[in-house]
């Protein structure tokens, strides 16, 4: 039985897009042009594969370096179209935190950890790919504000790399529907 084998076959979707879904929110901060596109798209694939190549793997690791060379998922699960580049941002950090969670949930604290330090890889390696602002590659900054910012979200999402331990904030598993109690006769919440 593989590593793999934990995880349902929507969850392992999750999972295996987590890290992209970091380098989309890190693009949708601070879009690019068309070069600086590509430039960040490459990053986030580098940065995939050398977390996935490293001689010291985890079994996630191994598990994930062995799905990105096979067979792609025949078909992803359905969600909700982004309507603009904030929601792909806000989508892309809820797929980060529900892959965070399912990797802390199901796998070693050895894998979360190595998880959480390609997502940072991902993320920081995709907010170097490009200059933002300038002119013809004249000025800019490597890394703006918005992209700083979501790193740091990214950051407090997953736990930082110095916690040694993913930060997960709901107990209840990704896809979970909230529960919130209707508000009372004089429209506080409480039933009294």
């Amino acid at each position: 039985m593989s590593l793999k084998d934990n995880f349902t076959a929507d969850e392992w979707f999750k999972v295996m897009t987590g890290p992209g879904r970091a380098g989309a929110a890190v693009v949708a901060a601070s879009p690019s042009g068309v070069t600086g596109l590509l430039a960040e798209a490459g990053a986030i694939a580098s940065a995939m594969r050398e977390s996935v190549s490293q001689e010291s793997r985890t079994p996630l690791m191994e598990a994930m370096a062995a799905d990105l060379l096979g067979q792609p998922a025949a078909r992803p699960p359905e969600q909700e179209r982004a309507r603009n580049v904030e929601d792909v941002k806000n989508q892309s950090l809820e797929g980060v935190r529900q892959a965070m969670w399912l990797v802390s949930a199901k796998a070693s604290p050895e894998d979360a950890a190595a998880y959480r330090n390609m997502i940072m890889l991902v993320a920081q390696r995709t907010a170097e790919a490009a200059k933002e602002g300038g002119f013809l590659g004249i000025g800019g900054t490597q890394v703006n504000d918005k992209e700083h910012a979501v790193i740091e979200e990214l950051r407090q999402l997953v736990g930082g790399a110095e916690t040694g331990r993913g930060l997960i904030t709901h107990e209840t598993p990704p896809g979970a529907a909230t529960v919130r109690p209707e508000p009372g006769p004089d429209g506080s919440g409480n039933s009294n």
